[in-house]
């Protein structure tokens, strides 16, 4: 392959990473003719269609997909090269993408995000706020957050923010005339306002005292997606409700929220940035990899 090849290359693999030409023109600061002439170009010089085309979507053939798999690690690497050598020489920049779980977003990352970008006014930083599992490699982001047992073995992960805890929490109205639960299996007796994953299944409460740990599939009415609306139906009096403390901590201490089975709720490992592990490692993620540890350091 000629060296004149490789910006068509980065062409082709924006394009099949964005499922777009004009994605990846966007993307790429080039106008939709520009990389619709590159990648012509490039699959002539190759005698190979490398992305199929409709007038609806855009998706590597198999032959692309063979192509990426192998094009992708070099990139990156010859990205991360180039990063590491001027970034002695300037202030830093470059986009830094993290997925997240959404309560992770909300409660660690966006603060801290929002405090990086104040100190390098160079840098961007995209989140997205994703519940399910990802493939961070795949997807093209830089790390990822989640919780420790939804971590991949082959990544790299150090803690992000404090340690959490859960907390079952109602309206004082809805309890009301109710008998408070006990034990977690008081539960089955309760409106309880069940939480769906991305994936489909139903979040089955998870309990943990002296040692014993307890799984309850609770019941009731209503269904959601997201914490936030959870803890909404919760202020509302739809039933009780399975959060993180952090996200209820006001609602709390205001009495617009009761706890019960506080007794079943100790502490966990709360969040962890993971990433892949690289010989190189972007200047812009170590940056803040080090911002974090040093805030970390400090609390």
């Amino acid at each position: 392959m000629r060296r004149a090849d490789l910006p068509a290359l980065s062409i082709f693999a924006a394009v099949a990473a964005r499922r777009s030409f004009r994605g990846a023109a966007r993307d790429l600061g080039l106008s939709v003719s520009a990389v619709s002439h590159a990648i012509n170009g490039l699959e002539d010089h190759l005698g190979i269609r490398l992305l199929a085309r409709t007038t609806r979507s855009v998706a590597p053939t198999e032959a692309g997909q063979r192509l990426l798999e192998g094009l992708e690690p070099a990139l990156a690497a010859i990205a991360e090269a180039v990063e590491a050598a001027t970034a002695a020489q300037q202030r830093l920049s470059g986009i830094l993408r993290v997925s997240a779980a959404r309560s992770a977003a909300e409660m660690v990352l966006v603060p801290l995000a929002t405090a990086f970008i104040r100190a390098h006014p160079g840098v961007e930083i995209e989140i997205r706020a994703q519940d399910g599992l990802r493939d961070i490699v795949a997807e093209g982001f830089d790390a990822g957050i989640r919780l420790s047992e939804s971590l991949e073995q082959d990544m790299i992960a150090l803690p992000l923010g404090p340690p959490q805890r859960a907390a079952i929490v109602a309206a004082p109205g809805y309890l009301a005339g109710r008998p408070r639960p006990a034990t977690p299996q008081d539960l089955h007796a309760h409106l309880c306002i069940r939480r769906r994953f991305a994936g489909g299944a139903l979040y089955q409460w998870e309990f943990e005292k002296d040692g014993a740990e307890q799984a309850v599939s609770v019941s009731g009415p209503l269904i959601l997606d997201d914490n936030g609306l959870i803890a909404e139906a919760a202020r509302n009096g739809a039933g009780l409700a399975y959060l993180f403390e952090a996200q209820v901590a006001a609602d709390l201490a205001a009495g617009r929220l009761v706890r019960v089975l506080e007794d079943w709720c100790p502490r966990f490992p709360g969040f962890f940035l993971y990433y892949p592990s690289r010989r190189l490692m972007r200047p812009v993620l170590r940056a803040f990899i080090d911002f974090i540890q040093t805030a970390a350091a400090a609390d």
